[in-house]
């Protein structure tokens, strides 16, 4: 028997009809640790899911909500509410590895970008061979202080070694230092060959990039910017970024000098690809978050309880600021409408 067939049929057997190991062991004509074995593997590949909710979870409501208002499936990670920001990450990198597992398949690429959380997400990332496949690195890494390519590359092999992918490295810089170069390099045979596997990706795996934060995205705290570019994105306004392409809050980007040197794909170019999953765990990221909501980048989110909560709250208050906004200027209009009054 294939062991694909036989990790599904002893999880079938011990998950579905309650069967025990030694009775399994039998049927399958081997021994009682190698069953066992068949289950943990089934676990470790997302074949079989499990999931505890000792206490009530908020999650499937604010899952709703964020749905409802943005259009995405949102996956919300229950976490205790004591848990901290490192906790929160690893949850959601835990649980964005078994989606992520389940999704991708032979004959398929994906694209996947650097930083912080993808690094905990390729840690915890299950065994499952594929046929045909490819993982491409989405932006580029280098930068003024360290190559970077040492990381990313790490990173990137990681999904490579977990899925027995053909892994495609991006060797160019995070931000060129002109846009000029930018644009010659795009020319380039090697860089063209990148950019064409990114563009045939099936998904897309991204977190958001946070300026501060009690865990702050790796773009801005390995050296990848510069003290005038940190002015720079203060000055327009810039509250985070996708695949290192910086966004304001209200979405929009085309503008924005930095992205002229960044090498990352910007949300028009994700855009083309049929699915993208983002993974996103702090305080600090719901700000950029919504930003990457707006500009339209996100169709999966993997998401911790407690962000999900700020989220929804940040979105209701902008709601109500601008419908309290949007009374006192229909009350002004009135006002100013009204005749005056003779003394």
């Amino acid at each position: 028997m294939e062991r694909e067939e036989a990790m599904l049929a002893a999880s079938s057997m011990y998950y579905l009809q309650d069967i025990k190991m030694d009775t399994i062991a039998n049927h399958l004509h081997m021994s009682r640790s190698s069953v066992s074995r068949l289950l943990r593997d089934a676990r470790d590949s997302g074949l079989v899911e499990i999931t505890l909710r000792p206490t009530p979870t908020r999650g499937p409501g604010l899952a709703k909500k964020i749905e409802t208002c943005f259009g995405i499936a949102t996956h919300v990670v229950p976490v205790a509410d004591l848990a901290d920001e490192t906790e929160r990450l690893e949850q959601v990198a835990k649980a964005t590895a078994r989606m992520v597992t389940g999704w991708f398949d032979s004959d398929m690429i994906m694209g996947v970008a650097w930083g912080t959380t993808l690094a905990a997400i390729s840690r915890h990332l299950g065994k499952k061979p594929t046929r045909g496949s490819a993982v491409v690195q989405l932006n580029g890494a280098a930068n003024v202080r360290t190559s970077g390519v040492e990381y990313a590359g790490n990173l990137i092999a990681n999904f490579g070694d977990a899925f027995d992918a053909q892994v495609h490295l991006f060797p160019v810089p995070a931000f060129f230092d002109y846009a000029e170069t930018r644009n010659a390099m795009w020319s380039e045979r090697s860089i063209v060959r990148v950019l064409e596997y990114q563009r045939r990706a099936d998904i897309a795996l991204f977190s958001i990039g946070a300026i501060a934060g009690e865990v702050p995205s790796h773009v801005y705290s390995a050296g990848y910017l510069e003290a005038g570019d940190i002015e720079t994105l203060d000055s327009e306004g810039i509250v985070g970024d996708v695949c290192t392409i910086f966004l304001r809050e209200d979405g929009s980007y085309e503008d924005l000098s930095m992205n002229a040197r960044a090498t990352g794909p910007t949300p028009a170019e994700l855009r083309a690809i049929p699915r993208r999953i983002c993974g996103v765990a702090g305080d600090n990221k719901v700000v950029p978050l919504l930003a990457a909501l707006r500009a339209g980048v996100i169709t999966d989110l993997v998401i911790d309880e407690q962000t999900a909560t700020k989220l929804v709250e940040h979105v209701m208050e902008l709601k109500e600021g601008a419908a309290s906004a949007e009374e006192l200027a229909f009350q002004e209009r009135q006002s100013a409408a009204e005749p005056a009054t003779a003394g």
